[in-house]
């Protein structure tokens, strides 16, 4: 069997084990070009060309490295459908607290669209008004906008239920202030804030009130599975995550037992260049509707790590919080009472850790693995022992276990 790694695959061999396989259902693959250009032609609520006026300035706001969008395409999409010259079109690229993009990602990224890119930088956003007495504040370019729109990839999303939507704007063009807020552990700790979950998900509500003050006013988001992209959806921005959403839960649902010894999580690129992005595998796994592991079980993540913990300021508080605890029993209820923007992923790892050790295999750092109370393997066969009941998880970022 063949596991995601990087850009490429590696090979797993476990003939000593009961291993079980887990691959949702999917559905047939689209073409996101097609899929974005229908999708503009039936938005949810009105066309992107009505709300722009030919003098308007617009801000389009894309995904960083760390979402396998398809950003140039619809960028493309939506100069189509933009009744304003170039020059009066920015785009913002939603970093959040991830690192800044190069030069060459971005070619990579946007194309041609890559002379009009500009990184976002958290510290310099401007404050348009606020949700729940935190402050929303956004890139200037998005502030100074006449009409925002954004690109986005509906994915499941531990806190989110789904990414994409009014988040691309609010989370990846704003501010540390609603990073804080929306990522703190007394958010996190709300019912309904899990994988999978939108309706009555507060993590969600509040990005969607948050998005009604900064934007976007219009959005073209995609959503995929393992075997390809599964849709697009344009307009307004909370239609559009339900759709997708729906269309992604039943193509990625897995129905599993909850009784195996140890989880084999697949990730591979763009997610598993760095150990903070990486470890969601593990963490849709065991706080997702459904663990299949038994008590103690172990999470096994094969990951390339290029990028060691990470290089932004969200990834490098995740890798000081893991990397100067002792324990993760400690380091979780010392977390509960508050955490600076970025760490909230060493808190719900910490979580996770409280009840199974996690595993990183085949990766470039292992020190870093180490460091963080996690244990690096140079194989998933060296992290599984002999005899274990296994599930392996192929493509565990667009996996719901239920």
């Amino acid at each position: 069997m063949d596991l995601p790694h990087g850009d490429g695959t590696i090979s797993l061999s476990l003939p000593s084990c009961d291993v079980d396989v887990a691959r949702p259902p999917g559905r047939d693959p689209v073409d996101p070009r097609t899929a974005a250009e229908v999708a503009m032609e039936n938005p949810h609520g009105p066309p992107l060309a009505s709300l722009v006026d030919p003098v308007d300035e617009v801000a389009i706001v894309v995904t960083d490295v760390t979402r396998d969008t398809p950003d140039d395409v619809l960028v493309d999409v939506l100069f189509e459908h933009l009744p304003v010259p170039r020059e009066n079109v920015t785009i913002v690229v939603g970093l959040g607290l991830h690192r800044p993009m190069t030069d060459a990602e971005l070619r990579d990224g946007l194309g041609e669209y890559a002379p009009l890119a500009v990184n976002h930088d958290p510290h310099a956003a401007v404050t348009l008004g606020a949700v729940d007495g935190c402050p929303i504040a956004v890139h200037p370019a998005v502030a100074d906008a006449d009409v925002v729109v954004s690109t986005g990839m509906v994915e499941p999303h531990q806190y989110a239920g789904f990414s994409g939507g009014a988040k691309t704007v609010v989370i990846g063009a704003g501010s540390e202030a609603i990073i804080r807020y929306t990522h703190g552990p007394e958010m996190l700790s709300r019912d309904g804030v899990r994988l999978g979950r939108v309706r009555g998900n507060p993590f969600r509500e509040t990005l969607d009130r948050a998005g009604l003050v900064a934007g976007p006013d219009f959005c073209l988001n995609v959503t995929k599975g393992p075997d390809g992209f599964l849709g697009a959806a344009a307009g307004d921005p909370a239609s559009v995550v339900r759709s997708l959403a729906s269309t992604a839960r039943d193509a990625l649902s897995v129905s599993v037992d909850a009784d195996y010894d140890a989880v084999v999580c697949g990730v591979g690129a763009p997610k598993d260049a760095n150990l903070y992005q990486a470890t969601r595998a593990a963490t849709y796994v065991a706080l997702g509707d459904c663990n299949p592991l038994t008590a103690g079980g172990r999470l096994v993540v094969p990951a390339a790590l290029d990028e060691g913990a990470g290089e932004g300021t969200g990834e490098q508080r995740f890798f000081d919080a893991l990397s100067s605890a002792t324990d993760a029993d400690s380091l979780y209820e010392s977390m509960r009472a508050g955490y600076e923007p970025g760490a909230q992923r060493a808190f719900v790892v910490a979580r996770v850790l409280c009840e199974h050790d996690v595993f990183v295999t085949n990766s470039t750092a292992p020190d870093v693995v180490d460091a963080c109370l996690m244990h690096a393997r140079e194989s998933v066969e060296d992290a599984v022992e002999p005899g274990s009941r296994v599930l392996v998880v192929p493509d565990a970022l667009n996996t719901l276990l239920v």
